[in-house]
């Protein structure tokens, strides 16, 4: 009799998450839905599957890459403000895909977003897992803004948004709250917290009727956003900075691997995007 440890493959909804199509959980929900099917049959729950299988979701295929061929990647992204975080935009506007380089036999999944309005780090990798591991809220990975704003913030409520403010979600707090310079109304401060709820940053200022002008995330974790990154371009992080992430996600280290070639091809690509884009108003 075969138990779970020597049926060969993996569960279903794991290969569906570390191929990037969904969560774990949201994959599960595709699954009893009827939405997935292996091989030509709809699938159920604990189906395992191996890169032979042919695995579809609403009739379209999937990619599966064999275990020993994937090499797991993960760029640090410098997002420019007017740049919306999603793959498609309805409107035309630029996305923070437009300009990354090709993964093979994978895509590009965004660890976390950043607003339209906001600028600076963010990450991709094409493995599923560590993207959901590093944005599940558990690990309470730090994240660091630069934020200027508007109005006049006295000691008190710095005071109170570092105890905790209540917002339509629930309680929020910043952990930090560093002096960054600037003159009269508009003012920089260095903030940082543990989650990554959507304008969370904004909300907090917002509470105590104070506009947030500029937003800039400049760490996330153990990475800082590197001063030689100017906008609109994208860095692989080194087996070492892949490392750390790897650790706090509690995924293996992966070995070393072929690194991708300078992303100018992709940055006069996206320049011509735009001029299209521009050309087309």
């Amino acid at each position: 009799m075969q138990t779970e440890e020597t049926v060969p493959g993996d569960k279903l909804q794991k290969v569906m998450a570390n191929a990037g199509v969904a969560s774990r959980r949201e994959s599960e929900k595709w699954i009893e839905a009827g939405r997935v099917s292996v091989n030509g049959k709809i699938a159920t729950i604990g189906d395992r599957v191996t890169e032979r299988d042919t695995i579809r979701v609403d009739g379209r295929p999937i990619q599966v890459t064999n275990k020993e061929n994937f090499q797991r990647k993960m760029i640090a992204y410098h997002k420019p403000e007017g740049e919306i975080s999603s793959k498609k935009d309805p409107e035309g506007r630029p996305t923070i895909f437009d300009s990354l380089p090709t993964v093979r036999n994978s895509r590009w999944l965004s660890v976390g977003r950043l607003d339209f309005n906001t600028s600076g780090l963010i990450f991709f990798t094409n493995d599923g897992e560590l993207a959901n591991k590093l944005m599940h809220p558990s690990l309470e990975i730090v994240r660091k803004y630069a934020v200027r704003v508007r109005g006049q913030v006295s000691d008190d409520i710095l005071k109170q948004l570092e105890q905790g403010v209540q917002l339509d979600d629930g309680a929020a707090n910043f952990d930090t709250i560093e002096e960054a310079g600037g003159e009269r109304s508009n003012h920089w401060y260095h903030v940082t917290l543990k989650e990554g709820r959507n304008r969370e940053v904004r909300r907090l200022w917002e509470a105590f009727d104070i506009q947030v002008s500029r937003l800039h995330r400049i760490k996330y974790g153990p990475f800082e956003l590197p001063r030689a990154l100017k906008r609109g371009r994208w860095r692989e992080l080194t087996i070492e900075e892949l490392s750390e992430f790897e650790k706090l996600a509690g995924l293996r280290p992966s070995k070393s691997n072929k690194p991708f070639r300078s992303d100018k091809k992709n940055q006069r690509n996206k320049k011509r995007l735009r001029a299209r884009k521009v050309f087309k108003k």
